[in-house]
């Protein structure tokens, strides 16, 4: 935790309020997000509860499984679930826009540019916290190899037709939401605890309502005594006045309310099947619907002050202005989308298991790569989070006292002009070190020279390196004028890629070769009663 958050959260704490930790939203907002609020029984991570869906704030659409250990009530479920989700990932695959891509051409081995489809934009999967990521992924990775009756007429348990290709999309969405950056798919608390530094731990900042508490507490309360009301208040009936956002839900809850609901709805589906006439049937279908509803309602009313809570933050965080380079990477998620969409249509099997070797080492450096890029822009991007690299001897800002023209020494002489800034800023340079700073969006390469001690602080004298043109004066604009405010980071604001891994039959045999063997294929676990998946 840098200076800057922890003296945020020290400010919250003394003012009761939680404090900006950014100056800009750092990440995307559709104009029209999915919001998936799920609820799974205690003791089953993989067995849902209900879950309330939708685009529209005003209309959710709540789906309920009525005993969560039957595999055909599940099956429904996740067949309305893939109702709702499929066409709303569906309705961006048409909009597409020309873009272009580098690849390899296969005969020359050279890099070139192909012109392709980019869907001009992409889907927004948004959940209350991080366990609502982690359940996503857990969803997909129970979908998608599931066959269906039409695919394998002889497979025991058959799912709904398009409950595999559901979970091939939750999976991406899964996968997406462990690139740094990515806007895919959001946690709701994630993004807050971002954007607001409260005064309680980043744990308790996984519980949405006492999160919110602090950003906007009631009107003479403070945010710890919000937050602490949002924890443990509890009515009259022993429940709690602000339900857990899930996907777990409180004990209270299940004992006192779920469980016996379950158990009236156990009973009266037993009744109906031993009914002996119509009439008698019709009486226990009554009963047994009466049961749905009221497990029904009592889903409905946990995970509706939830469904509120997230598009309370959605209000919040559309009141920051977008960050300058947030365009950028939801550019990368669209080619992501984009992609994934591509592989669906052309018939490609689901997403592996477990990844080979090549391919987890891509996605790792992948990830590393989007980490450095994101803390690099959000620096950029933000007065705020530069101050905390600042703070740390990342960076330095000042303003340029002297400009001398001096040149390489060279055949054809280059510009190397030497900017002089004074700093009150103690950051970490050594001889010939390189700093960068952003000039047009790009960014531009001094090298440090040495340091004088001056009356109103520090002098730093800096060569610029690059970003002057071609000409043998420098282009107008490229080099810092006398007067100038600047600020020059240590970090780069692009990362280097790493080394060009093996290609995966090339694999050496510590990380599954040798090559040209067959690999053996790890045996499936074997089915037992416990399994609800």
């Amino acid at each position: 935790m840098s200076l800057i958050a922890t003296l945020a959260r020290l400010e919250a704490v003394s003012t009761g309020r939680a404090q900006p930790a950014a100056t800009v939203r750092h990440r995307h907002l559709s104009d029209r997000p999915l919001v998936f609020v799920p609820l799974i029984t205690a003791g089953e991570a993989g067995a849902p509860l209900g879950a309330l869906v939708g685009t529209d704030r005003d209309a959710p659409r709540l789906l309920v499984v009525p005993q969560p250990r039957d595999r055909d009530l599940r099956f429904a479920f996740l067949a309305e679930l893939a109702d709702v989700v499929l066409p709303y990932v569906d309705s961006f695959a048409d909009a597409v826009e020309a873009a272009e891509r580098s690849e390899t051409d296969p005969e020359t081995g050279k890099r070139i540019k192909v012109e392709v489809e980019l869907c001009a934009d992409a889907p927004q999967l948004i959940v209350p916290s991080r366990a609502g990521v982690d359940l996503v992924r857990l969803l997909g990775r129970s979908m998608r190899f599931r066959r269906t009756a039409e695919q394998d007429p002889e497979a025991p348990f058959p799912a709904p037709p398009r409950v595999p290709l559901l979970g091939r999309w939750l999976t991406h969405f899964g996968e997406r939401a462990r690139v740094p950056g990515s806007s895919l798919m959001l946690a709701m608390t994630d993004v807050l605890g971002r954007h607001w530094a409260t005064g309680q731990s980043t744990l308790e900042d996984q519980h949405l309502g006492a999160l919110l508490a602090w950003i906007a507490p009631p009107e003479g309360r403070s945010g710890a005594e919000a937050a602490q009301e949002a924890e443990l208040a509890r009515d009259a009936d022993g429940q709690l006045v602000c339900p857990p956002a899930g996907p777990a839900t409180d004990p209270a809850f299940d004992n006192k309310l779920l469980a016996p609901a379950i158990e009236r709805y156990d009973r009266a589906r037993t009744a109906l099947a031993a009914a002996e006439d119509g009439l008698e049937a019709d009486d226990r279908l009554g009963a047994l619907t009466a049961a749905e509803r009221e497990i029904r309602a009592l889903v409905e009313s946990r995970t509706l002050p939830t469904w509120e809570a997230v598009w309370q933050g959605l209000d919040l965080l559309r009141r920051l202005p977008e960050g300058a380079r947030v365009e950028e990477r939801w550019t990368r998620d669209r080619w992501s989308y984009t992609g994934h969409r591509d592989r669906v249509v052309a018939g490609e099997p689901p997403q592996p298991r477990r990844d080979d070797a090549v391919t987890a080492a891509n996605k790792l450096a992948a990830r590393e790569r989007e980490q450095a890029r994101l803390e690099a822009q959000e620096a950029l991007d933000d007065p705020l989070m530069m101050a905390a690299r600042r703070l740390s001897g990342e960076a330095f800002a000042g303003e340029v006292v002297d400009v001398v023209m001096a040149y390489s020494e060279s055949k054809r002489p280059s510009p190397r002009p030497l900017v002089t800034v004074r700093t009150e800023d103690g950051p970490y340079l050594g001889e010939r070190v390189k700093v960068y700073r952003s000039l047009g969006g790009k960014p531009q390469t001094a090298e440090f020279v040495g340091y004088e001690d001056g009356p109103e602080g520090g002098l730093l004298i800096l060569r610029v390196m690059d970003k002057m043109g071609r000409g043998k004066e420098p282009e107008e604009g490229s080099v810092p004028e006398k007067g100038d405010r600047v600020c020059f980071t240590l970090f780069e604001h692009e990362p280097r890629g790493g080394a060009k891994l093996p290609d995966p039959e090339e694999t050496p045999w510590t990380h599954g070769g040798p090559p040209g063997e067959e690999a053996v294929l790890e045996p499936a676990d074997p089915v037992t009663e416990e399994d609800v998946l």
